[in-house]
C-alpha cells in the first residue's frame, strides 16, 4: 500500500474508532489515537498475515501488549477483512466478542492481552517457538511506555537476548503519558534506548506518525543478527484531535456530542488539506 493511501486511511481509522468508542460509551481514546498509525503500517504494509493465512504456521505474529487501546486494532483488522466491520456495532455490549481488550474470540487476534507487561513475554515465547520449529516468521509486539515499569518486561527482554531472538521486534508507543500523568513523573523508565541496549537489544527510533519512516523502520529488522530489535515510536497521545493531544484525561474517555462533532470536523479538514 502506498504512503498516500496509508495517510488517507489514518483519518478514516481515527473517525471510526471515535465512532465506536462513542457508541459503546467506553474506550481508551488517547492511546488508540497514538498507536493507530503504527498498527496500520504493520497490517497494511509490513506483516505477512491476512484473513487467508491466519492459521498458517508460517505467518507473522502481532501481539498488542497495550491491550486497552484495542479500538485501534479492531478498526484496522475490520478494514483488512478479518471480520465484518458491522460487528463492531456491538463493542462492549453484553455477550459481544468485541470487548475492551483483545481476545482470541475475535478473528485475527493472536493472544488475550490487557494485563499490562505480559505482551512482551508472550511474544518471546512465540519467537522462541519459531526458532525451535525452524520457521522464518517474525513476531511484532506493541507496548505502551506506561507499562514498562512492570518487571515481566525486563525478564522477557533478558530472555530474548539470551536466546538470540532476532525474529522478535518490539515497538514502544512512546507518547510519554499514562493514566495518572507523565511517565517521567509516575515511574520514569528513561533512557529507554540505553536500558534495552544494556539488555542486549538493538534499538532504533522512528516518528510514529510518519508513514515513510515507519515503513523503513519496520521492514529493517533484525537490526543485527542474533539480537532482538526495539523500535521506539515517538507519538502523541490523542493525535489528530486538537483538544485531546497531550492530555492525560483522554487516556480513557468518551467525547460528548459537541466534542465528537468537533473531532469529526477536524479530521475532515485535515484530510481535505492533505488531499489538496
Amino acid at each position: 500500500m502506498k504512503i498516500e493511501e496509508l495517510r488517507i486511511k489514518s483519518f478514516e481509522y481515527r473517525k471510526k474508532l471515535l465512532y465506536y468508542i462513542k457508541k459503546a460509551n467506553a474506550g481508551h481514546t488517547g492511546g488508540s489515537l497514538s498507536c493507530v498509525d503504527i498498527i496500520s503500517v504493520l497490517y497494511n504494509h509490513t506483516l505477512n498475515v491476512s484473513p487467508g493465512n491466519f492459521r498458517d504456521p508460517g505467518r507473522d505474529r502481532y501481539v498488542q501488549s497495550k491491550g486497552h487501546s484495542v479500538e485501534a486494532l479492531y478498526v484496522v483488522l475490520a478494514d483488512c477483512g478479518f471480520f465484518p466491520e458491522a460487528d463492531l456495532e456491538s463493542l462492549c455490549r453484553y455477550r459481544s466478542r468485541y470487548v475492551g481488550h483483545p481476545t482470541r474470540k475475535v478473528n485475527g487476534i493472536e493472544q488475550n492481552t490487557g494485563a499490562l507487561g505480559h505482551g512482551l513475554s508472550l511474544s518471546v515465547g512465540m519467537a522462541l517457538a519459531g526458532k525451535l520449529d525452524c520457521l522464518d516468521y517474525k513476531v511484532f509486539t506493541l507496548l505502551g511506555d506506561g507499562e514498562l515499569p512492570e518487571g515481566s518486561n525486563w525478564e522477557a527482554a533478558l530472555t530474548a537476548s539470551q536466546y538470540r531472538l532476532d525474529n522478535l521486534v518490539a515497538i514502544i508507543d512512546y507518547n510519554r503519558l499514562q493514566i495518572t500523568g507523565a511517565t517521567s513523573e509516575v515511574c520514569n523508565t528513561d533512557p529507554l534506548e540505553d536500558k534495552f541496549r544494556a539488555f542486549g537489544w538493538m534499538v532504533e527510533h522512528v516518528d510514529g506518525h510518519d508513514f515513510e519512516a515507519m515503513i523503513n523502520g519496520f521492514n529493517r529488522p533484525p537490526f543485527e543478527k542474533d539480537k532482538p530489535s526495539l523500535i521506539i515510536a515517538h507519538t502523541t497521545k490523542g493525535k489528530g484531535i486538537s483538544y485531546m493531544e497531550g492530555e492525560k484525561k483522554w487516556h480513557h474517555g468518551v467525547p460528548d456530542d459537541q466534542q465528537y462533532d468537533l473531532a469529526m470536523r477536524e479530521l475532515d479538514a485535515l484530510k481535505k488539506d492533505y488531499m489538496v
